[in-house]
């Protein structure tokens, strides 16, 4: 049985949002080291602000500024951070309850030790040296013994050059396993081969195998060799160049049924012009030199498949 595989893999893109005007004053008012909450309708000053009453869904736009000092309502302690975070060393993420805001804001606390951190303890806005207008404008919170706090200046949410889009990074590093039966597929196309699993109950052939028959509901264990040729069942023209992929626009991503499947994978058509592509075609892999798996599909110049032959798999 081949070695099951794993890989590190990273899922990473910018978010980009608009901001309504309670988030807008929220960060521009970090930039300039003011704290902006909101008040709901039954009094209430809510922190970090929202735009419509978690009550009664009424919009609420009566800003408030609260101060930079406040309690720890709860906490837990974070001893190995990770890329990205507030802190490159160990610290506590706490919830907040700012002086003058009735609910908690989410942030890091740098303290020596989680036996530093409690309920109940105070503690203050550490500043960003560089503000943007984001929330990463608080750096941390700190330790606050009530000494040297700016006390709140009243501000009413109103500032020249307001923030009003934010660019988020979103980013998710994890460990893949394909599992059995595809470390399996991956291990033959190292070799040059396309192995697929037959179902015991319903004897189709799973290309990639999934490890299982969807149909049936029952484990695929049984090998089968299918290929090298196979037929085009759809596909569709890419007229949209992506980034870091070196291949000229417009191309061919088609279904493709290998012969002796019964479920088409995907795979580019090259060695035929993009517009003489069609359903039914007959192709086969094409290699590179040390690659793993197939670098496009070709024509081989057979007659298409008649429609009767792959209509199931379309």
């Amino acid at each position: 049985m081949p070695e099951v595989l794993k890989a590190p893999l990273v899922v990473e893109f910018p978010f980009t949002r608009s901001l309504g005007p309670v988030q807008s004053a929220f960060l521009t008012g970090l930039r300039e080291r003011v704290v902006l909450g909101v008040r709901a309708g039954d009094g209430r000053v809510l922190v970090p602000p929202v735009e419509y009453d978690p009550v009664t869904a009424e919009e609420i736009r009566d800003l408030v500024e609260v101060a930079p000092t406040g309690t720890v309502t709860t906490w837990a302690w974070n001893h190995a951070p990770r890329r990205g975070q507030p802190l490159d060393t160990p610290f506590a993420w706490v919830l907040v309850k700012l002086d003058g805001a009735d609910t908690a804001l989410l942030h890091a606390l740098d303290a020596p030790g989680p036996d530093a951190v409690r309920t109940g303890m105070r503690v203050r806005v550490r500043w960003a040296g560089e503000r943007v207008g984001a929330i990463t404008d608080i750096a941390c919170f700190e330790p606050y013994d009530g000494d040297g706090a700016p006390e709140p200046t009243g501000h009413d949410g109103v500032f020249d050059d307001l923030v009003t889009g934010i660019v988020a990074p979103a980013r998710l590093d994890y460990t893949y396993s394909p599992g059995r039966a595809q470390s399996g597929y991956i291990a033959a196309l190292a070799e040059r081969r396309t192995v697929g699993e037959r179902c015991p109950s319903c004897r189709k052939v799973y290309v990639p195998p999934r490890g299982a028959c969807p149909t049936c509901g029952v484990a695929t264990a049984e090998q089968v060799e299918v290929g090298p040729r196979g037929t085009v069942t759809t596909f569709c023209i890419v007229n949209i160049k992506a980034r870091n992929l070196d291949i000229e626009v417009p191309y061919v991503y088609a279904h493709i049924a290998l012969d002796g499947a019964d479920l088409a994978l995907h795979g580019r058509i090259a060695g035929i012009p993009y517009d003489r592509v069609r359903m039914g075609l007959r192709v086969e892999a094409v290699w590179t030199d040390g690659a793993r798996y197939p670098d496009h599909y070709r024509p081989t110049g057979e007659p298409d498949a008649d429609y009767d032959t792959y209509k199931e798999l379309l």
